[in-house]
């Protein structure tokens, strides 16, 4: 196990290489989430007008 955590000179590397991918999964995610819910607001936009316009005819 200790040799997981060991890496000679290249600890910093390895990990720092982990932490960045990790950051950018989560950022990934979040934007993700971010376009889910943008997208929804404006299909409801969407069905919102056009229901309006139903009604007048």
């Amino acid at each position: 196990m200790a040799e997981l955590f060991d890496m000679g000179k290249h600890t910093w590397f390895v990990w720092g290489s982990y932490a960045v991918f990790f950051i950018f999964i989560v950022a990934e995610l979040v934007l993700l989430g971010r376009r889910r819910r943008t997208i929804w607001q404006r299909l409801s936009r969407i069905k919102r007008m056009n229901s309006g316009d139903n009604n007048e005819t």
